[in-house]
This record gives C-alpha cells, sequence and structure tokens, in this order.
C-alpha cells in the first residue's frame, strides 16, 4: 500500500481530501471482502489497521469477534456516533467533511459486518445473544429501536425515511460518502429477521432450553418464538418450562407495545344522556364559575355557589361481536402471534364479545382462550397446507346480528378452492356485518398476498389492509368503540 492510499507519510496531511477517500475505500473493499469471504485478505486489514489508527479509533473496531456492545463498553465515547450513524446528515456549508466520513465508515463497517457476516455451523445461545445484541446496535444505527425492524420489543416497525431502493446520492462508489441505508429499511426489516431465523435453526435449541443458565442468555424475538411454537411438542420437563417463560416474556412485551396503540386509537363519543357521575374528579371547576358570577359579593369577595357542574364521562358503547380468523399456516406466524395478543387486548374491553379462530386445512375454536395470548398459542399448530372453508364453517354460525358484528380474517389468501371461500366471504359481506380482510399483520409491515383476491375485494368494497398493524388497530377501534 503506497503512502497516498494510507494516508501517512510526507504527502498525507497536505493531500487530506484524496487520503481520507482512499482510507474510505480501503475500509469498504476490506469490508466486503469480509462479507463474501470467510479467508481473510492480509493486505487489507493491515491497510484497515492502518486507517483506524491513523484516525485515532480503537483498533478492537477491526475484531470480528468483538461485539458493537463490548466494544462500546470500553470506550463508551462512541455510544453517541453509533446512534444515527447510517441516517442523512445534512452537509456543511464548506462541503462534504471526509475526514468524518472516514470516521463514519469505519464505525458503519463494524456493525454491517458483525450483523451481516453470520458465518456457518453450530451456533451457541451466547452467540445468538451477541449477534441479537449487534443488530440492535444497527437498528440504532437507521434511526430507529432496538428490535424494531424485526418485530420485537421495539415497537411496531418504522416507516421508510425516503422513498425508492436507492443505496445512497448518485454518483457514490465503494468510496463515496457513507450510503443512506435508512431508504432501505422496508427490505432490511425481513432480512434481518431471516438471519436471525438462520441463526436460531443452527442452535441446538432443545439442549440449550434443558440448561436454565444457557436459556437465560435467550432473548425472545419472532424468529425464536416461532421455532419455539413450531417444537413445543417434542420439548418435556425444564426445556418446556423454559420454551414456556421465554414465550411468556415475549407475550408479555409484545402485549405492552399493543395496548399502547389501543389507547392511543379513537375512542368513541361523549354520551351525554347518561347523567355525569357526581364525584370530585368529574367537577367542572371552570363551567362552575362562569354559571355562578350572578352571587359574587365584591364587598365580601365572595362567590357563592347554587349549583355545582360536572363532566360527562360515560362514552357511547354497544355491544360488539369481534371474530377474528388467523391463517395459522407456516407463512403467517408472525400474524398467528400479533393476532392473538391484539384480540386478548380487545378482548378486556368493556361490551366487546371477542371470537378468535384459527386455520390451516382444519379449523380450531380457540375462543375460550381469547382473553390469554399465551394459553393461545400454546394450543396453535403452526404449518400444513391452507383451507379456509374449514374455518369459515365455524366463523359463519357466530354471526348472529350482522349489523353488530366485524370479521377480520388475517391470511396470505392463498387457497386452494378459492372461489367456494371468496363467495361466502362476499356473503358475509352483504349481509350488513363489516368484513375486514387483513394480508398480514405483521410488526414490519411487510406481508404477501393473493392478487386473485386482492382484486376480487376491492371491486367488493372491502379492501385488504395491507401489513402494517397500526391500520388494523385504527380500524378495530373505530367500529368496537
Amino acid at each position: 500500500m503506497t503512502e497516498q492510499n494510507t494516508g501517512h507519510g510526507p504527502g498525507g496531511a497536505a493531500d487530506a481530501p484524496d487520503a481520507d477517500d482512499n482510507r474510505r475505500q480501503v475500509l469498504y473493499w476490506r469490508l466486503l471482502a469480509r462479507l463474501f469471504d470467510h479467508e481473510e485478505q492480509p493486505a487489507l486489514e493491515s491497510a484497515s489497521l492502518a486507517v483506524v489508527e491513523d484516525i485515532g479509533l480503537p483498533p478492537a473496531l477491526l475484531d470480528p469477534g468483538a461485539s458493537v456492545g463490548s466494544v462500546v463498553q470500553r470506550h463508551p465515547e462512541l455510544a453517541a456516533e453509533f446512534d444515527g450513524l447510517m441516517t442523512p446528515e445534512p452537509e456543511e456549508d464548506g462541503g462534504r467533511d471526509r475526514a468524518a466520513e472516514v470516521r463514519r465508515a469505519t464505525l458503519a463497517s463494524k456493525v454491517l459486518l458483525n450483523v451481516f457476516a453470520s458465518g456457518s455451523g453450530t451456533v451457541t445461545a451466547e452467540q445468538l445473544a451477541r449477534w441479537q445484541s449487534d443488530a440492535e446496535w444497527f437498528e440504532r444505527a437507521l434511526g430507529c429501536r432496538p428490535g424494531e425492524l424485526r418485530g420485537g420489543r421495539g415497537g411496531a416497525g418504522r416507516a421508510a425515511a425516503g422513498g425508492g431502493t436507492g443505496v445512497g446520492p448518485t454518483g457514490t462508489g465503494v468510496g463515496g460518502p457513507l450510503p443512506d441505508l435508512s431508504r432501505l429499511i422496508p427490505a432490511i426489516g425481513p432480512e434481518l429477521g431471516s438471519i436471525e431465523a438462520g441463526l436460531v435453526k443452527r442452535m441446538h435449541l432443545r439442549e440449550v432450553l434443558a440448561d436454565p443458565a444457557l436459556a437465560a442468555r435467550l432473548t425472545p424475538s419472532m424468529s425464536l418464538i416461532e421455532q419455539l411454537l413450531r417444537d413445543k411438542d417434542n420439548l418435556s420437563g425444564v426445556a418446556l418450562a423454559n420454551a414456556k417463560a421465554l414465550i411468556r416474556r415475549y407475550v408479555d412485551e409484545v402485549t405492552e407495545v399493543l395496548r399502547t396503540q389501543v389507547e392511543k386509537s379513537t375512542v368513541g363519543e361523549l354520551d351525554r344522556s347518561v347523567p355525569p357521575k357526581r364525584v370530585f374528579r368529574n367537577l367542572d371547576i371552570d363551567r362552575t364559575i362562569w354559571k355562578n358570577l350572578t352571587n359574587w359579593d365584591p364587598e365580601g369577595e365572595r362567590l357563592y355557589v347554587d349549583r355545582l357542574y360536572y363532566r360527562h364521562t360515560s362514552r357511547q358503547t354497544t355491544p360488539q361481536r369481534l371474530i377474528v380468523v388467523v391463517d395459522q399456516s407456516g407463512s403467517m406466524v408472525d400474524s398467528m402471534v400479533n393476532c392473538t395478543i391484539l384480540a386478548s387486548i380487545f378482548a378486556g374491553l368493556p361490551k366487546v364479545d371477542v371470537h378468535l379462530i384459527a386455520y390451516d386445512t382444519q379449523a380450531l375454536d380457540l375462543t375460550p382462550w381469547a382473553h390469554d395470548p399465551f394459553e393461545t398459542l400454546l394450543r396453535t399448530k403452526l404449518g400444513g397446507g391452507t383451507d379456509g372453508t374449514v374455518a369459515m364453517a365455524l366463523a359463519q354460525p357466530k354471526i348472529a346480528e350482522p349489523r353488530n358484528t366485524v370479521v377480520v380474517w388475517i391470511s396470505d389468501f392463498y387457497e386452494w378452492r378459492q372461489q367456494e371461500l371468496f363467495d361466502s366471504m362476499a356473503a358475509v359481506h352483504r349481509s350488513g356485518a363489516k368484513f375486514i380482510p387483513v394480508g398480514s399483520v405483521t410488526s414490519s409491515g411487510r406481508g404477501s398476498v393473493n392478487p386473485w383476491f386482492r382484486e376480487r375485494f376491492k371491486d367488493l368494497g372491502a379492501p385488504v389492509i395491507s401489513g402494517h398493524i397500526k391500520k388494523l388497530v385504527h380500524e378495530l377501534k373505530t367500529f368496537l368503540t
């Protein structure tokens, strides 16, 4: 490597712009080499080490065995630099700060390599926990909350920062400015979930669950929960107890997120036909003063109150029946988990009668456990084919008062008896019941819907709600309260 390429030597300072571009190029080529070839490239490694030392960053950033968290623990001043690292930065009046771009490229290379170079072979609980931690730092670098892109505890997804599928400013090559990866968030989230699922499958999960110390290192995520739900019938004793504990933790964490969304959604109008409760917390002080101003005694400077006024707090609610039908085939696990939790939250609302049906080629009425998503999930059996007609046979008799009923059907709608199922759905819609077809209920907003059904639902006047769980929360809360 020449003096010009590394930025060292007599001409390093004078040729700063060119040197910084070369430094960045070295770091990017090392990143690409390590992502696509597990063999170490000595020339790139030594050149990258020279760059890192030259800009005053710790060499641990180049150690593939060091997690981002461990580097930050030893160098806490770097934590703030990782937050929002890959989001667009306003350009300074004086143009690009090439030295700062080299620093950002170093940090970005670290987090990208740790997340996307997942290796091969058996994965231990410690390795999975480390990857999950690095994935959280990557999500923070994209301006998201930890766990958000993978549809986990952090929230219910994040909209893309911009349209299109580009990776940054036009005209930037391998040595250009750091790409704006936040524009790729809709694609990155599912990819992270796929990597995590691959790591979970490479674990000896049953052995890990049988050891309480190893099981305690696991962080519940959608990928892990899916694997646990698929394998629960093969577990027993300590392994089954640890699996249930992980499922319970995940359910509780996601429930808290969804409950917050439900509480923030639109609620019913005030019902002024119901007299307000005459308790202190409902006392309308401003109105009471205004209505009694004629009783003001200017000499004694006192207000004599003839009547107290109270605020109305009762809201107009009508007993409603909510029927949730969920496709539990293998492609819909994210929807299954989210919908069982969502159904339990609505089951806790006053005057809402919730029924829950899961199906693949057979249908299962989970209504008795609808209030408890944990117990519901333990009774599901993921996988298999899809036949929505068996679920419709259970759902239709539950529609006693169509105009007081909402039917939410969550599926990708890849059915083998398409016309028969659609005809029965159209009949439910025409009966006066509110029929809401949902393509998926994921936290990331990603989902696939059979185009045949999508077009027919549109013609029916009941278009498919695409993807994001917030849309379904809004639809249901508006109708039910």
